[in-house]
């Protein structure tokens, strides 16, 4: 049956509580996306998120201001202010707020933001879809798990997700990963510098397979973005506003009606006897608390976020945390992209440093029989400028002068740093639980979390290591270094699992929770496989997949 509807804005109370139809906690690229699909509709949402809301301008402004320490660092975190009461973390000192443990403890020292319109502020803008054998990895490869949909039930939404963020892209099939799509990207790709053609000449011959990097930013003037012109400094901000940001869907749901609440912190959560939630409650700025009654409930605030908030919002009905009775999952199966790096300096001048961050990417070892054995793995050509890392070499060897000047100009001409990203299969023993002694400025416990990336991915890194070597001899390549450390990548996935029973995931295919008929949970904790690539655009599709269900769900 349809559900009435009033208005299409929230109201607020004289006591300072709100109502809504939807109410959706988190204004990332998923929330944002969602609020502007709801409100589109007719229905009145509102959109809280824990963080400031920030100006481009201002950001654009710490960045040129960042101390040569921090720039040098990959800072990406302390240009964006934070909130006092919804800290998120910041390495530049590192501010405690995430408990890192377990072998690959460094590995999960995530970049993520607090802000209004969420950490697609500062992203490399990389939008590529899962390939059809990443939703079988149990039933191919005999390890991980599989979605309980496919990519065929997917595409769709990966469709529209692409044209929802503009994503630039090729028009050649044989440079498409994967290649089935049922439309043609919406905006030819960001067209490749002499680094990346250089690079594919080399390659290519060799089965690397070099491709576009499909890219959330312009190659013509799309919804009201200019064109990208090259700026190179799409983290930790794109200066012009070529590069998709949640921010632009945040507008375009409060053009819809959609009312959004900036520095409003949920930490409670009310159910009625069938367990479905009535109400969150939130902090404001001055801590005071509110209530926001709704008939439909998303929580969007990240893969570590929404499962610690669901953790900190047990109540009598649902002592282990919300949506956590039938499965035990929330906060289990953490992922990333756990990755390394290789540079090197090449025999010939490539002139990294023109263009976008990252606009190429070595796909032939994104897929095979290998991943019975060992992970997957993606090479990514950075394409950052190197100049400061190049000085800094030179100035370690001890030029000086005229000298130091040469030496940094050969240096960063011929030198090369790329990023490999490897698959992590989920495990229950990589987990987020609420600590026991570190608390934030509200009282609420802050996430501990657990990582081990496991043998399988172990493995991968060594058949990278191999790769990776074989690669830059083709350039000739001196001061050949490739990492060994695991990094993070800033990709959090698993951690409020999808499956297809109550007892093994906390959502259903729709991201629906299965203990609670009105609430979903959509993007990376959803996802039950991590590929090898960015997964930005999957945790979009996923979103507009549960935005539909729940849009039928209320009429």
């Amino acid at each position: 049956m349809a559900e009435n509807r009033v208005t299409n804005s929230a109201k607020q109370l004289a006591n300072g509580d709100w109502e809504a139809d939807v109410v959706i906690v988190g204004s990332g690229i998923v929330g944002a996306m969602m609020a502007t699909e709801i409100s589109a509709k007719g229905h009145s949402v509102l959109l809280l998120d824990a963080g400031l809301r920030v100006e481009r301008g201002q950001i654009v402004e710490n960045s040129r201001n960042m101390p040569e320490k921090n720039r040098a660092g990959i800072d990406y975190q302390s240009l964006y202010p934070q909130s006092p009461n919804a800290p998120f973390p910041d390495y530049f000192p590192d501010n405690g707020y995430l408990q890192l443990s377990g072998p690959n403890a460094a590995a999960y020292a995530q970049d993520y933001l607090k802000t209004v319109g969420g950490t697609t502020w500062h992203w490399a803008a990389s939008c590529w879809r899962h390939a059809p054998h990443d939703f079988k990895m149990k039933s191919l490869y005999g390890v991980g798990r599989d979605w309980p949909i496919t990519y065929d039930d997917l595409e769709p939404y990966y469709t529209r997700a692409e044209y929802e963020i503009g994503v630039a892209g090729p028009r050649d099939p044989k440079m498409q990963s994967p290649p089935e799509r049922s439309r043609p990207y919406p905006m030819e790709m960001i067209p490749w510098s002499y680094f990346e053609r250089s690079v594919a000449a080399t390659t290519n011959a060799f089965g690397c397979h070099l491709v576009p990097i499909p890219q959330g930013r312009s190659s013509r003037v799309w919804e009201e973005r200019p064109v990208c012109c090259g700026n190179n400094n799409c983290m930790p901000i794109c200066p012009i506003g070529a590069m998709y940001n949640g921010i632009h869907h945040v507008v375009r749901a409060e053009r819809n009606g959609a009312t959004v609440l900036s520095e409003t912190v949920v930490y409670r959560v009310d159910n009625d006897e069938n367990n479905r939630i009535t109400a969150i409650h939130y902090y404001d700025r001055e801590k005071k608390s509110h209530k926001v009654s709704g008939k439909r409930f998303v929580f969007a605030c990240n893969g570590i976020e929404t499962p610690r908030l669901l953790l900190l919002a047990a109540n009598e009905s649902n002592p282990n945390g919300i949506a956590n009775n039938s499965s035990g999952l929330v906060g289990k199966n953490m992922m990333d992209h756990s990755g390394i790096h290789c540079s090197f300096q090449s025999k010939d001048p490539l002139w990294v440093g023109r263009g976008p961050a990252q606009s190429a990417a070595m796909v032939g070892y994104r897929d095979g029989s290998f991943r019975r054995d060992h992970a997957a793995f993606l090479i990514i050509m950075n394409n950052l400028n190197r100049n400061l890392a190049e000085t800094q070499v030179a100035l370690e060897k001890g030029y000086e002068g005229k000298a130091l000047q040469r030496e940094i100009r050969e240096r960063t001409t011929h030198s090369v740093y790329w990023d490999i990203m490897l698959e992590v299969l989920p495990s229950e023993e990589n987990r987020l639980t609420l600590s026991k002694t570190r608390k934030d400025a509200l009282g609420l416990a802050c996430p501990d979390i657990y990582y081990d990336v496991g043998d399988y991915t172990r493995r991968g890194r060594i058949a990278a290591q191999e790769k990776l070597r074989e690669i830059a001899a083709l350039f000739k390549g001196q001061e050949v270094v490739v990492t060994t450390e695991f990094v993070p990548n800033n990709h959090i996935m698993g951690g409020n699992i999808m499956g297809d029973t109550p007892q093994n995931g906390v959502v259903n295919s729709y991201c629906r929770t299965y203990d609670h008929d009105n609430l979903w949970l959509p993007g990376g904790g959803a996802m039950p496989s991590s590929s090898v690539v960015n997964s930005t655009l999957s945790m979009a599709a996923l979103g507009l997949r549960a935005a539909d269900d729940l849009l039928k769900s209320l009429e």
